[in-house]
């Protein structure tokens, strides 16, 4: 499929928009009233410190909703606005936190079912409207609700659609895309249906995998097992890794991402020469500034004496589970947690260990004066991390 001509098409229909529909100030008073917390202003305005009795807490000073889910948040107020008796569907949850997607369903936006791993987009009927979240949505499903004659309002986060340009320009030039993500994560699924020739890497492990094949070959029969759910149809890493490009979902650690575009760098370089880099290498920044700045708000936290630390937000949100992974490094008792309910009475708490089920710790709280680190995801509200202080004040 020729997606630059696809997306010149979309780009020119009637029924496809990028922008809100002009109840800008509207939606802006009730997600403010819905979402803003002033408990969160005053940390803000105190240092981001704030203490009760013997509860100190010591807020990021980066942290929760970003410019891009913010901005996909107010598009889908404004598309129910719009458009008040129609049925409106979203690809997928528009961001990964519960509250807000609950909102959307109170307000009668539905959301595409899946089965068995697949969306259902039987359920939607030619002319509906339907919402396309922050993290985007593959060519294919915008080709097929195009098709259907769909309205389809586009909230992809701009960083997305920066990735998704790098990818076509790798596919372009003929260079394999080397994406650093989650396979099963939406945002790469989409990124990935941009590209041409493509393969996903999790981590630095993988990542010195493919370097030592490239370098000096390998089993291609254990190769293919390894990245069987992560690779382009056809793809042939005999022939597929002579010449490559960089590229991320947003969300991930930056500094790994960084690391693996160097050891790709250094890779290519070792094999083809200095001299010849650029035929073989290409690389763009395509770290997200929010996220960016969320990790190192969170490692300037992590820096300070806590007794342990909350990270807010959903359960399948990867950028909170990335947050969550720099205070365990650091060996700082972490709870990642996506509402204030999961703080209940007795001193009692539901979280998620990072890569394990939900759990529950009885007197999470220690007793006697405690310094508590808090921060929270790209696609939590204020309003959210405000019930979980509270709680911690009063140490439920």
């Amino acid at each position: 499929m020729d997606t630059k001509a696809f997306k010149r098409s979309l780009n020119s229909s009637a029924n496809y928009h990028r922008k809100g529909f002009g109840h800008e100030a509207e939606v802006s008073g009730q997600m403010e009233s819905e979402y803003q917390s002033e408990l969160i202003q005053q940390i803000r305005e105190n240092h981001y410190t704030l203490q009760r009795g013997d509860v100190t807490i010591r807020l990021a000073e980066a942290f929760g909703f970003c410019w891009g889910v913010e901005r996909a948040v107010a598009m889908a107020y404004e598309t129910r606005q719009h458009f008040p008796t129609e049925r409106i569907w979203i690809t997928n949850e528009i961001i990964h936190n519960p509250s807000v997607n609950q909102r959307l369903r109170e307000m009668e936006v539905g959301f595409i079912p899946v089965e068995a791993g697949q969306k259902d987009f039987m359920v939607v009927d030619r002319g509906d409207v339907v919402i396309l979240p922050a993290f985007g949505a593959s060519v294919q499903e915008m080709q097929l609700l195009n098709e259907m004659g769909c309205t389809i309002v586009d909230t992809t986060c701009p960083w997305v659609s920066k990735v998704w340009n790098t990818v076509e320009k790798h596919k372009k030039a003929d260079y394999t895309s080397i994406i650093h993500g989650k396979y099963n994560h939406e945002e790469t699924i989409a990124t990935s249906s941009f590209a041409g020739t493509y393969l996903i890497v999790l981590n630095m492990a993988q990542a010195h995998y493919v370097s030592d094949y490239i370098l000096n070959g390998g089993n291609r029969d254990e190769f293919m097992t390894t990245f069987s759910r992560t690779c382009s149809t056809g793809f042939d890493p005999d022939r597929d890794l002579e010449r490559i490009g960089i590229a991320n979902q947003t969300t991930m650690l930056k500094g790994e991402t960084e690391q693996i575009g160097k050891l790709f760098e250094h890779t290519m370089m070792k094999k083809y020469g200095p001299d010849k880099l650029n035929q073989h290498f290409l690389s763009f920044n395509t770290i997200c500034d929010a996220t960016q700045e969320r990790q190192d708000a969170m490692f300037n936290l992590v820096d300070e004496k806590l007794d342990l630390m909350v990270v807010i937000g959903g359960f399948n949100s990867s950028n909170t589970t990335h947050l969550q992974e720099i205070a365990i490094e650091r060996g700082i008792p972490s709870y990642h947690i996506d509402s204030g309910d999961r703080i209940g009475a007795g001193n009692r708490i539901e979280h998620k260990p990072l890569h394990q089920d939900l759990e529950v710790k009885e007197g999470w709280l220690p007793d006697g004066q405690i310094v508590v680190g808090i921060t929270s995801g790209a696609s939590t509200p204020d309003r959210v991390v405000a019930t979980v202080i509270e709680k911690i004040f009063g140490r439920c």
